[in-house]
């Protein structure tokens, strides 16, 4: 009876998992196929390039905050803000800053460059969390940060045979892609410190965070729309393509999607679970870009590529053999992946 009982717990255990490991690949994966194809297709005959960032950015909160205000109605969880409102502002504007240059970033390098360089993300989090909670890291955290940050220089220094044409044709600009993937990374790590002090400060469901912060980012995402006339041109862009309303559409709803994922997956299995995840569907993210939009790489960035994904992988088993000490993990909260989609 006890190996019954014990059985089933393993296969449903088991089953759990697939379900989360399939959610998150799956939504992912289609949120990184559609933001390439909209910032970097054109559209219609006269092949018009999407340029609202913003709009992007508006679309994907609103999307996410009415989903969980039906989650929280659905649980019978509070609405209180729990935290001052503000706090809240101060972290949508730098995930506002942040997911603007991700999408920026996509018009001037290829989306393999941008997913490798987002991996460098733990030395900007290291710093802003030494800075701003006064968190210290050991020597390995801080060598696995600088191994993992090499290998993404490697990558995107040693462009593919495709990159290059790409550069010939003036779509590809290394020095702006470069400069808002730092800014990316700058924004994003100081929003993850924040997120992380709002959570240590104060007792919240992760829902409630999301709740505010992306209500907040949309407010302050309209604003900008407004002031920068931005608004009205996206709305009559996606009237004349169509296409490209579907697209934006799909994006929404799989990075809405992707957050319950990532909360049951992180509550559930934890955190180190989490992080392999993570880090395969970047693994496959590329590989999937690579052969959907011809991205070949040369062999310099399968070396730089090998050198990332098996720093984050040591990461994480090393985490996994010494849970006291305090490695780091990028992406522990999908609230970079939560807020940032």
């Amino acid at each position: 009876m006890a190996e019954m009982v014990l059985l089933n717990w393993r296969e449903n255990r088991v089953a759990k998992c697939a379900f989360a490991v399939a959610g998150i690949m799956s939504t992912l994966l289609v949120y990184g196929v559609c933001q390439e194809k909209i910032m970097r297709v054109p559209y219609g005959i006269e092949k018009e390039y999407f340029r609202y960032s913003l709009f992007l950015v508006f679309c994907n909160r609103i999307m996410t905050s009415i989903a969980s205000a039906i989650v929280l109605m659905a649980s019978n969880k509070s609405f209180d803000p729990i935290a001052p409102v503000y706090s809240y502002c101060g972290i949508s504007l730098t995930n506002i800053l942040t997911t603007t240059c991700q999408y920026e970033a996509l018009k001037y390098v290829s989306f393999p460059v941008q997913t490798l360089a987002k991996c460098a993300k733990m030395i900007p989090v290291m710093l802003w969390s030494t800075v701003i909670m006064q968190k210290k890291y050991n020597g390995r955290d801080y060598l696995l940060a600088v191994v993992v940050t090499v290998g993404c220089f490697i990558f995107i220094l040693y462009p593919g045979s495709a990159d290059t044409v790409l550069q010939k044709k003036g779509r590809e600009n290394t020095v702006s892609g470069v400069s808002l993937m730092l800014g990316y990374l700058g924004f994003d790590g100081f929003t993850s410190t924040l997120q992380d002090k709002l959570f240590k400060g104060y007792s919240m469901e992760i829902q409630t965070q999301i709740f505010y912060t992306t209500t907040c980012s949309c407010l302050l995402s309209l604003c900008g729309l407004v002031l920068q006339g931005q608004l009205l041109p996206a709305i009559d862009f996606m009237f004349r393509h169509p296409d490209c309303f579907y697209d934006v559409a799909i994006l929404s709803s799989v990075a809405t999607a992707s957050q319950f994922f990532i909360s049951y997956t992180i509550r559930t299995f934890g955190a180190l679970t989490f992080a392999t995840v993570m880090t395969t569907r970047q693994f496959v993210s590329i590989l999937l870009s690579c052969i959907w939009f011809s991205h070949p790489l040369s062999s310099v960035q399968w070396i730089g590529a090998v050198i990332v994904f098996s720093g984050l992988y040591t990461k994480s088993f090393w985490r996994n053999k010494i849970p006291h000490k305090p490695i780091l993990v990028t992406h522990l909260q999908g609230a970079n992946s939560a807020t940032n989609s």
